[in-house]
Protein backbone atom coordinates (compact mmCIF):
# COMPACT_ATOMS: atom_id res chain seq x y z
CA UNK A 1 0.00 0.00 0.00
CA UNK A 2 1.49 3.45 -1.10
CA UNK A 3 2.32 6.19 1.95
CA UNK A 4 0.98 9.66 1.76
CA UNK A 5 3.73 11.42 2.81
CA UNK A 6 1.72 14.02 4.57
CA UNK A 7 0.50 11.70 6.43
CA UNK A 8 3.00 9.83 6.58
CA UNK A 9 1.38 6.59 7.92
CA UNK A 10 0.30 3.28 6.12
CA UNK A 11 -2.00 0.80 7.29
CA UNK A 12 -1.38 -2.62 7.21
CA UNK A 13 -3.41 -5.82 8.70
CA UNK A 14 -3.72 -9.50 8.13
CA UNK A 15 -6.05 -11.82 9.65
CA UNK A 16 -5.40 -15.65 9.04
CA UNK A 17 -8.42 -17.93 10.19
CA UNK A 18 -7.44 -21.59 11.37
CA UNK A 19 -8.39 -24.36 9.17
CA UNK A 20 -10.73 -25.61 11.70
CA UNK A 21 -13.07 -22.83 10.31
CA UNK A 22 -15.09 -23.49 6.96
CA UNK A 23 -14.08 -20.94 4.90
CA UNK A 24 -15.06 -19.86 1.35
CA UNK A 25 -13.67 -22.35 -0.86
CA UNK A 26 -13.09 -25.24 1.75
CA UNK A 27 -14.86 -28.97 1.46
CA UNK A 28 -18.08 -27.91 3.15
CA UNK A 29 -21.80 -28.93 2.00
CA UNK A 30 -23.37 -26.24 0.34
CA UNK A 31 -25.42 -24.92 3.55
CA UNK A 32 -22.57 -24.61 5.31
CA UNK A 33 -20.56 -22.91 2.24
CA UNK A 34 -23.13 -20.02 1.79
CA UNK A 35 -23.89 -19.46 4.92
CA UNK A 36 -20.16 -19.11 6.17
CA UNK A 37 -18.97 -17.54 2.82
CA UNK A 38 -21.62 -14.85 3.35
CA UNK A 39 -20.65 -14.52 6.92
CA UNK A 40 -17.24 -13.91 6.66
CA UNK A 41 -17.47 -11.36 3.54
CA UNK A 42 -19.42 -9.35 5.80
CA UNK A 43 -17.22 -10.07 8.67
CA UNK A 44 -14.16 -9.12 6.76
CA UNK A 45 -15.65 -5.57 5.39
CA UNK A 46 -16.23 -5.01 9.44
CA UNK A 47 -12.83 -6.16 11.14
CA UNK A 48 -10.66 -4.41 8.21
CA UNK A 49 -12.73 -1.11 8.61
CA UNK A 50 -11.97 -1.41 12.46
CA UNK A 51 -8.54 -2.41 12.04
CA UNK A 52 -7.74 0.77 9.54
CA UNK A 53 -9.30 2.84 12.38
CA UNK A 54 -7.79 1.67 15.23
CA UNK A 55 -4.56 0.12 14.23
CA UNK A 56 -2.23 3.20 12.18
CA UNK A 57 1.44 2.10 11.64
CA UNK A 58 4.61 2.74 9.82
CA UNK A 59 7.54 0.82 8.69
CA UNK A 60 10.96 3.24 9.35
CA UNK A 61 11.57 2.83 5.22
CA UNK A 62 8.19 4.58 4.60
CA UNK A 63 8.38 7.34 7.31
CA UNK A 64 9.09 10.98 5.29
CA UNK A 65 12.05 11.91 5.86
CA UNK A 66 12.81 15.54 6.27
CA UNK A 67 16.76 17.12 6.65
CA UNK A 68 16.71 21.11 7.50
CA UNK A 69 20.09 22.79 6.85
CA UNK A 70 20.71 26.42 7.99
CA UNK A 71 23.74 28.21 6.35
CA UNK A 72 23.73 31.14 8.99
CA UNK A 73 23.85 34.29 7.31
CA UNK A 74 23.20 33.20 3.95
CA UNK A 75 21.79 36.50 2.68
CA UNK A 76 18.88 35.91 -0.42
CA UNK A 77 20.91 37.56 -3.28
CA UNK A 78 24.30 35.74 -2.57
CA UNK A 79 23.03 33.24 -4.75
CA UNK A 80 23.68 35.96 -7.87
CA UNK A 81 27.20 37.07 -6.71
CA UNK A 82 29.15 33.87 -8.04
CA UNK A 83 27.87 30.86 -9.83
CA UNK A 84 26.73 28.57 -7.66
CA UNK A 85 26.14 24.99 -9.37
CA UNK A 86 25.18 23.04 -6.74
CA UNK A 87 22.44 25.34 -5.44
CA UNK A 88 21.28 25.63 -9.08
CA UNK A 89 20.92 21.78 -9.48
CA UNK A 90 18.40 21.31 -6.64
CA UNK A 91 16.60 24.54 -7.71
CA UNK A 92 16.14 22.84 -11.10
CA UNK A 93 14.71 19.74 -9.55
CA UNK A 94 13.74 21.41 -6.85
CA UNK A 95 11.36 24.60 -5.48
CA UNK A 96 12.78 27.88 -4.74
CA UNK A 97 11.55 30.91 -2.74
CA UNK A 98 13.44 33.97 -3.31
CA UNK A 99 12.89 35.63 -0.29
CA UNK A 100 11.88 34.82 2.82
CA UNK A 101 10.95 37.02 5.45
CA UNK A 102 12.30 36.33 8.67
CA UNK A 103 11.04 37.67 12.44
CA UNK A 104 12.06 40.64 14.05
CA UNK A 105 14.84 41.22 15.46
CA UNK A 106 16.73 39.37 13.17
CA UNK A 107 19.74 37.29 15.05
CA UNK A 108 20.37 33.90 14.98
CA UNK A 109 18.84 32.23 18.20
CA UNK A 110 15.46 34.30 17.79
CA UNK A 111 15.54 32.98 14.19
CA UNK A 112 16.65 29.43 14.77
CA UNK A 113 13.96 28.88 17.35
CA UNK A 114 11.11 30.25 14.77
CA UNK A 115 12.36 28.03 12.32
CA UNK A 116 11.26 24.81 14.34
CA UNK A 117 8.46 26.15 16.33
CA UNK A 118 6.59 28.81 14.06
CA UNK A 119 6.51 31.21 16.36
CA UNK A 120 7.58 35.24 16.63
CA UNK A 121 10.14 35.90 18.93
CA UNK A 122 7.77 37.28 21.94
CA UNK A 123 5.77 33.95 21.57
CA UNK A 124 8.57 31.34 21.94
CA UNK A 125 10.52 33.43 24.74
CA UNK A 126 13.96 33.29 22.79
CA UNK A 127 13.63 37.36 22.21
CA UNK A 128 17.66 38.00 21.60
CA UNK A 129 21.34 36.67 21.39
CA UNK A 130 21.46 38.44 24.92
CA UNK A 131 18.47 38.74 27.17
CA UNK A 132 17.64 39.63 30.84
CA UNK A 133 14.83 37.95 32.47
CA UNK A 134 13.33 40.22 35.05
CA UNK A 135 11.28 37.15 36.53
CA UNK A 136 14.23 34.95 37.33
CA UNK A 137 16.37 37.53 37.53
CA UNK A 138 19.11 36.06 35.24
CA UNK A 139 20.87 36.80 31.89
CA UNK A 140 21.44 34.95 28.76
CA UNK A 141 24.22 34.96 26.69
CA UNK A 142 24.43 32.91 23.62
CA UNK A 143 28.74 32.52 24.86
CA UNK A 144 27.77 31.38 28.00
CA UNK A 145 26.35 28.17 29.99
CA UNK A 146 23.14 30.13 30.60
CA UNK A 147 22.13 28.82 27.43
CA UNK A 148 21.78 25.40 28.60
CA UNK A 149 19.29 26.43 31.21
CA UNK A 150 15.97 25.07 29.69
CA UNK A 151 13.31 27.86 31.64
CA UNK A 152 14.64 30.20 28.82
CA UNK A 153 13.44 27.54 25.90
CA UNK A 154 10.49 25.86 27.43
CA UNK A 155 7.88 28.73 26.65
CA UNK A 156 7.94 27.33 23.03
CA UNK A 157 7.85 22.88 21.66
CA UNK A 158 10.59 22.58 18.92
CA UNK A 159 9.64 20.23 16.20
CA UNK A 160 12.05 17.28 17.46
CA UNK A 161 10.03 17.33 20.89
CA UNK A 162 6.76 17.05 18.71
CA UNK A 163 8.44 14.55 16.20
CA UNK A 164 9.55 12.30 19.46
CA UNK A 165 6.33 12.71 21.12
CA UNK A 166 4.58 11.48 18.03
CA UNK A 167 6.53 8.19 18.37
CA UNK A 168 9.13 8.84 15.84
CA UNK A 169 13.13 10.25 16.11
CA UNK A 170 15.04 13.10 15.95
CA UNK A 171 18.97 14.15 15.06
CA UNK A 172 20.17 17.36 16.12
CA UNK A 173 23.90 18.61 14.90
CA UNK A 174 24.86 22.28 16.19
CA UNK A 175 21.26 23.50 15.90
CA UNK A 176 20.86 26.33 18.50
CA UNK A 177 19.43 25.32 21.02
CA UNK A 178 19.10 21.45 20.31
CA UNK A 179 21.44 20.57 23.22
CA UNK A 180 19.05 21.63 26.09
CA UNK A 181 16.50 19.40 27.37
CA UNK A 182 13.54 21.28 26.39
CA UNK A 183 10.27 20.15 28.37
CA UNK A 184 12.22 17.19 29.52
CA UNK A 185 13.26 15.88 26.25
CA UNK A 186 16.13 16.16 24.04
CA UNK A 187 16.44 15.00 20.57
CA UNK A 188 16.81 11.17 20.26
CA UNK A 189 20.36 11.87 18.83
CA UNK A 190 22.34 14.85 19.19
CA UNK A 191 25.78 16.74 19.52
CA UNK A 192 26.66 19.44 22.02
CA UNK A 193 28.02 22.49 19.97
CA UNK A 194 31.34 22.55 18.84
CA UNK A 195 32.45 24.69 15.95
CA UNK A 196 35.33 23.33 14.88
CA UNK A 197 33.32 20.23 13.83
CA UNK A 198 34.17 19.80 10.04
CA UNK A 199 31.22 19.86 8.11
CA UNK A 200 31.47 17.01 6.16
CA UNK A 201 31.39 15.23 9.98
CA UNK A 202 28.30 16.84 11.20
CA UNK A 203 27.17 15.64 7.72
CA UNK A 204 27.70 12.35 8.10
CA UNK A 205 26.98 11.82 12.29
CA UNK A 206 23.04 12.38 10.68
CA UNK A 207 24.02 10.41 7.69
CA UNK A 208 24.69 7.28 10.12
CA UNK A 209 21.10 8.94 12.06
CA UNK A 210 18.79 8.40 9.22
CA UNK A 211 20.76 4.62 8.33
CA UNK A 212 20.48 3.50 12.01
CA UNK A 213 18.52 0.47 13.04
CA UNK A 214 16.36 2.99 15.19
CA UNK A 215 16.74 5.54 12.26
CA UNK A 216 15.30 8.98 12.44
CA UNK A 217 13.05 10.50 10.43
CA UNK A 218 14.24 14.22 10.87
CA UNK A 219 17.51 15.78 11.02
CA UNK A 220 18.52 19.30 11.52
CA UNK A 221 22.24 20.97 10.74
CA UNK A 222 23.93 24.35 11.43
CA UNK A 223 27.03 25.69 9.49
CA UNK A 224 28.20 28.75 11.14
CA UNK A 225 29.04 30.56 7.50
CA UNK A 226 29.15 32.79 5.91
CA UNK A 227 27.55 34.86 8.97
CA UNK A 228 31.01 34.74 10.64
CA UNK A 229 32.74 36.11 7.38
CA UNK A 230 30.00 38.46 6.85
CA UNK A 231 30.98 40.28 9.74
CA UNK A 232 34.08 40.46 9.51
CA UNK A 233 34.64 41.38 5.99
CA UNK A 234 31.27 42.83 5.42
CA UNK A 235 28.32 41.50 2.71
CA UNK A 236 29.51 43.91 0.06
CA UNK A 237 33.34 42.87 -0.39
CA UNK A 238 34.77 41.14 -2.89
CA UNK A 239 35.91 38.58 -0.58
CA UNK A 240 32.40 37.19 0.34
CA UNK A 241 32.87 35.57 -3.42
CA UNK A 242 34.79 33.21 -2.24
CA UNK A 243 32.65 32.28 1.06
CA UNK A 244 29.61 32.36 -1.09
CA UNK A 245 31.63 29.30 -3.29
CA UNK A 246 32.71 27.45 -0.68
CA UNK A 247 29.08 27.17 0.80
CA UNK A 248 28.21 26.02 -2.22
CA UNK A 249 30.92 23.38 -2.65
CA UNK A 250 29.99 21.87 1.22
CA UNK A 251 26.39 21.65 -0.31
CA UNK A 252 27.71 19.59 -3.28
CA UNK A 253 29.53 17.88 -0.48
CA UNK A 254 26.17 17.44 1.23
CA UNK A 255 24.48 16.03 -1.71
CA UNK A 256 27.32 13.71 -2.92
CA UNK A 257 27.44 12.20 0.93
CA UNK A 258 23.52 11.74 0.77
CA UNK A 259 23.59 10.15 -2.96
CA UNK A 260 26.38 7.69 -1.43
CA UNK A 261 24.41 6.81 0.95
CA UNK A 262 21.50 6.02 -1.30
CA UNK A 263 19.41 8.23 0.79
CA UNK A 264 19.31 11.40 -1.12
CA UNK A 265 16.43 10.28 -3.50
CA UNK A 266 14.20 9.23 -0.24
CA UNK A 267 15.10 12.38 2.00
CA UNK A 268 13.38 16.21 1.99
CA UNK A 269 15.71 18.31 1.88
CA UNK A 270 15.58 21.57 2.75
CA UNK A 271 18.22 24.62 2.75
CA UNK A 272 17.42 27.95 4.52
CA UNK A 273 19.32 30.26 6.65
CA UNK A 274 18.11 32.43 9.54
CA UNK A 275 18.72 36.03 8.50
CA UNK A 276 20.88 37.98 5.42
CA UNK A 277 23.76 41.34 6.57
CA UNK A 278 24.20 44.69 5.73
CA UNK A 279 26.88 46.63 5.30
CA UNK A 280 28.49 48.83 8.31
CA UNK A 281 30.56 51.79 8.02
CA UNK A 282 32.50 53.66 10.74
CA UNK A 283 31.18 56.76 9.20
CA UNK A 284 27.33 55.32 10.44
CA UNK A 285 28.30 55.10 14.86
CA UNK A 286 25.78 56.32 17.27
CA UNK A 287 27.30 56.19 20.75
CA UNK A 288 24.84 56.76 23.70
CA UNK A 289 27.15 58.50 25.72
CA UNK A 290 27.20 61.33 23.73
CA UNK A 291 23.32 61.61 24.77
CA UNK A 292 23.05 60.19 27.74
CA UNK A 293 24.74 59.27 31.23
CA UNK A 294 25.46 55.58 31.05
CA UNK A 295 24.33 55.45 34.92
CA UNK A 296 20.71 55.59 34.28
CA UNK A 297 20.07 52.98 32.56
CA UNK A 298 21.26 48.90 31.77
CA UNK A 299 22.40 48.27 27.97
CA UNK A 300 20.92 44.80 27.16
CA UNK A 301 22.20 42.75 23.90
CA UNK A 302 23.92 44.31 21.17
CA UNK A 303 23.49 46.84 18.36
CA UNK A 304 21.79 47.29 15.75
CA UNK A 305 18.24 46.71 18.25
CA UNK A 306 19.53 47.11 21.63
CA UNK A 307 17.36 47.05 24.83
CA UNK A 308 17.46 49.40 27.35
CA UNK A 309 16.36 48.80 31.04
CA UNK A 310 16.11 52.36 32.81
CA UNK A 311 17.15 52.39 36.74
CA UNK A 312 14.58 52.64 39.22
CA UNK A 313 12.78 55.71 38.91
CA UNK A 314 13.95 56.67 35.43
CA UNK A 315 12.17 55.85 33.30
CA UNK A 316 10.74 58.99 31.34
CA UNK A 317 14.02 60.47 31.92
CA UNK A 318 16.21 57.84 29.63
CA UNK A 319 13.18 57.67 27.31
CA UNK A 320 12.62 61.45 26.61
CA UNK A 321 16.42 61.53 26.70
CA UNK A 322 16.60 59.12 24.08
CA UNK A 323 13.83 59.93 21.68
CA UNK A 324 15.27 62.56 20.19
CA UNK A 325 18.82 61.93 20.39
CA UNK A 326 19.59 60.72 16.57
CA UNK A 327 17.57 60.73 13.49
CA UNK A 328 19.33 57.58 12.52
CA UNK A 329 17.69 55.64 15.37
CA UNK A 330 14.10 54.71 16.45
CA UNK A 331 13.28 54.10 20.12
CA UNK A 332 10.07 52.41 21.17
CA UNK A 333 8.22 51.95 24.62
CA UNK A 334 7.47 48.51 24.72
CA UNK A 335 4.05 48.80 24.58
CA UNK A 336 4.25 51.07 21.23
CA UNK A 337 6.36 48.34 19.25
CA UNK A 338 5.17 47.72 15.98
CA UNK A 339 2.50 44.65 15.75
CA UNK A 340 4.39 43.73 12.83
CA UNK A 341 7.29 42.73 14.36
CA UNK A 342 5.52 40.08 17.01
CA UNK A 343 7.54 41.95 19.70
CA UNK A 344 6.00 43.42 22.64
CA UNK A 345 4.25 40.55 24.99
CA UNK A 346 6.82 39.03 26.52
CA UNK A 347 9.11 40.30 29.55
CA UNK A 348 12.18 39.16 28.24
CA UNK A 349 11.70 42.50 26.36
CA UNK A 350 12.99 45.76 27.53
CA UNK A 351 10.96 48.40 28.62
CA UNK A 352 12.75 50.57 26.04
CA UNK A 353 14.19 49.21 22.68
CA UNK A 354 16.32 51.17 19.99
CA UNK A 355 16.72 50.64 16.42
CA UNK A 356 19.32 51.39 14.74
CA UNK A 357 17.93 52.31 10.68
CA UNK A 358 19.75 49.95 7.89
CA UNK A 359 23.63 50.11 8.16
CA UNK A 360 24.04 52.02 11.33
CA UNK A 361 25.10 50.90 14.19
CA UNK A 362 24.28 51.70 18.22
CA UNK A 363 27.15 51.76 21.17
CA UNK A 364 27.57 53.06 24.41
CA UNK A 365 30.94 54.68 23.24
CA UNK A 366 33.64 53.92 20.31
CA UNK A 367 36.25 52.09 22.73
CA UNK A 368 34.70 48.75 20.97
CA UNK A 369 35.99 47.03 18.43
CA UNK A 370 34.25 47.58 15.01
CA UNK A 371 32.20 44.85 12.92
CA UNK A 372 32.03 45.27 8.60
CA UNK A 373 28.34 43.66 8.61
CA UNK A 374 25.45 42.90 10.77
CA UNK A 375 22.05 42.07 11.06
CA UNK A 376 19.03 42.29 13.69
CA UNK A 377 17.51 45.14 11.62
CA UNK A 378 13.62 45.58 10.71
CA UNK A 379 12.68 42.15 8.93
CA UNK A 380 10.83 43.76 6.11
CA UNK A 381 14.40 44.95 4.97
CA UNK A 382 15.96 42.95 2.14
CA UNK A 383 19.17 42.98 3.23
CA UNK A 384 17.73 41.04 7.00
CA UNK A 385 16.49 38.26 4.24
CA UNK A 386 17.92 34.93 3.73
CA UNK A 387 17.24 32.02 0.89
CA UNK A 388 14.89 28.89 0.99
CA UNK A 389 15.88 25.58 -1.50
CA UNK A 390 13.98 22.47 -0.63
CA UNK A 391 14.07 19.30 -2.85
CA UNK A 392 12.57 15.82 -2.84
CA UNK A 393 9.75 13.57 -2.70
CA UNK A 394 7.18 16.18 -1.46
CA UNK A 395 8.25 19.37 -3.12
CA UNK A 396 7.40 20.33 -6.81
CA UNK A 397 10.33 20.59 -9.30
CA UNK A 398 11.17 23.50 -11.06
CA UNK A 399 8.52 25.73 -8.89
CA UNK A 400 9.70 29.09 -7.99
CA UNK A 401 7.73 31.62 -5.51
CA UNK A 402 8.63 34.89 -4.66
CA UNK A 403 8.00 35.39 -1.00
CA UNK A 404 7.51 33.34 2.42
CA UNK A 405 7.41 33.94 6.14
CA UNK A 406 10.06 32.01 8.09
CA UNK A 407 7.13 31.03 10.49
CA UNK A 408 5.21 29.34 7.37
CA UNK A 409 8.39 26.54 7.54
CA UNK A 410 7.07 24.66 11.08
CA UNK A 411 3.47 23.99 9.37
CA UNK A 412 5.51 22.66 6.60
CA UNK A 413 7.66 20.32 7.75
CA UNK A 414 5.12 19.42 10.29
CA UNK A 415 3.09 18.34 6.85
CA UNK A 416 5.74 16.68 5.29
CA UNK A 417 6.72 14.76 8.81
CA UNK A 418 2.85 13.85 9.05
CA UNK A 419 2.54 14.89 12.38
CA UNK A 420 0.05 17.60 14.11
CA UNK A 421 1.64 20.91 14.71
CA UNK A 422 1.76 22.83 18.03
CA UNK A 423 0.06 26.22 18.01
CA UNK A 424 2.15 28.42 16.12
CA UNK A 425 1.96 31.51 14.15
CA UNK A 426 2.56 30.51 10.87
CA UNK A 427 -0.12 28.84 8.17
CA UNK A 428 0.47 25.97 5.72
CA UNK A 429 -2.07 27.81 3.47
CA UNK A 430 1.27 30.12 2.92
CA UNK A 431 3.35 27.97 1.22
CA UNK A 432 1.17 24.40 0.33
CA UNK A 433 1.62 25.42 -3.62
CA UNK A 434 5.42 24.01 -2.83
CA UNK A 435 3.93 20.97 -2.06
CA UNK A 436 2.99 18.16 -4.33
CA UNK A 437 -0.87 17.91 -4.20
CA UNK A 438 -1.83 14.58 -3.00
CA UNK A 439 -5.07 15.68 -1.07
CA UNK A 440 -6.57 18.73 0.99
CA UNK A 441 -4.70 19.69 3.72
CA UNK A 442 -5.73 20.51 7.18
CA UNK A 443 -5.76 24.13 8.39
CA UNK A 444 -2.69 24.57 10.73
CA UNK A 445 -4.12 25.06 14.21
CA UNK A 446 -3.78 28.75 15.93
CA UNK A 447 -5.19 28.02 18.32
CA UNK A 448 -4.26 25.75 21.63
CA UNK A 449 -5.08 21.93 21.19
CA UNK A 450 -4.79 19.07 23.25
CA UNK A 451 -2.28 16.46 22.10
CA UNK A 452 -3.46 13.26 21.57
CA UNK A 453 -0.85 11.58 24.24
CA UNK A 454 1.76 9.11 21.99
CA UNK A 455 -0.14 6.16 24.17
CA UNK A 456 -3.61 6.70 23.79
CA UNK A 457 -3.83 5.28 19.86
CA UNK A 458 -2.09 1.60 21.57
CA UNK A 459 -4.26 1.38 24.29
CA UNK A 460 -7.24 2.45 21.48
CA UNK A 461 -5.64 -0.45 19.52
CA UNK A 462 -5.28 -2.79 22.07
CA UNK A 463 -9.01 -2.61 23.11
CA UNK A 464 -10.02 -2.88 19.62
CA UNK A 465 -8.13 -5.87 19.09
CA UNK A 466 -9.52 -7.15 22.24
CA UNK A 467 -13.52 -6.44 20.57
CA UNK A 468 -12.54 -7.88 17.44
CA UNK A 469 -11.26 -11.27 18.89
CA UNK A 470 -14.08 -11.68 20.99
CA UNK A 471 -16.76 -10.97 18.64
CA UNK A 472 -14.80 -13.28 16.31
CA UNK A 473 -15.20 -16.47 19.06
CA UNK A 474 -18.25 -15.71 19.93
CA UNK A 475 -19.82 -15.45 16.14
CA UNK A 476 -18.03 -18.56 14.44
CA UNK A 477 -18.60 -20.29 17.82
CA UNK A 478 -22.59 -19.37 16.97
CA UNK A 479 -22.52 -20.12 13.39
CA UNK A 480 -20.30 -23.53 13.88
CA UNK A 481 -23.01 -24.71 16.23
CA UNK A 482 -25.91 -24.50 13.70
CA UNK A 483 -23.97 -26.21 11.29
CA UNK A 484 -23.49 -29.35 13.37
CA UNK A 485 -26.40 -31.82 14.19
CA UNK A 486 -28.06 -32.02 17.67
CA UNK A 487 -26.14 -33.36 20.40
CA UNK A 488 -25.93 -33.76 24.08
CA UNK A 489 -24.08 -30.83 25.40
CA UNK A 490 -21.90 -33.29 27.29
CA UNK A 491 -20.77 -34.87 23.92
CA UNK A 492 -20.18 -31.52 22.07
CA UNK A 493 -16.99 -30.40 20.96
CA UNK A 494 -15.97 -27.17 19.39
CA UNK A 495 -12.52 -25.72 17.93
CA UNK A 496 -12.54 -22.38 18.57
CA UNK A 497 -11.05 -20.15 16.04
CA UNK A 498 -7.82 -17.75 16.51
CA UNK A 499 -7.36 -14.57 15.59
CA UNK A 500 -4.19 -13.49 14.73
CA UNK A 501 -3.42 -9.68 13.62
CA UNK A 502 0.06 -9.31 12.00
CA UNK A 503 0.30 -5.00 12.42
CA UNK A 504 3.57 -3.14 11.56
CA UNK A 505 4.02 0.05 14.26
CA UNK A 506 6.79 2.45 13.99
Amino acid sequence: MGVDWRRGRDFRFTLLFPAAVCLPGSTCNDKQQATMGGCFAQLGALVSAVALLLLPGCSPEELSKLLLVSFDGFRWDYLHRVPTPNFDALIKDGVQVERVENVYITKTYPNHYTMITGLYAESHGIVANEMYDPNLNLTFNMDKMEIYDSRWWDEAVPLWVTNQIAGHRSGAVMWPGSDVKIHGIYPTYYLVYNASMPFQARVQRLIDWFKNEEAINFGILYWEEPDMSGHSLGPDSPQMEGVITDIDNKLGVLVEQLRDAGIFDQLNLIITSDHGMAELSTERIIALDDYIDGNLYSWIDKSPVVGILPKEGKFDEVYSTLVNASSNMVVYKKDDILDRFGYKHNDRIMPIIIEAKEGWTIVQNKNGSFMAGNHGYDNTLLSMQPIFVAHGPAFRQGYAKRFMRSVDLYPLMCSILGIQPSPNNGSLDNVEDLLKQTQPSQPTPHVRQVREPAYAWILGSFLGFTLVVGFLIIFVKQVTLRQLPIVPYTSLRITEPLLQEELQIE
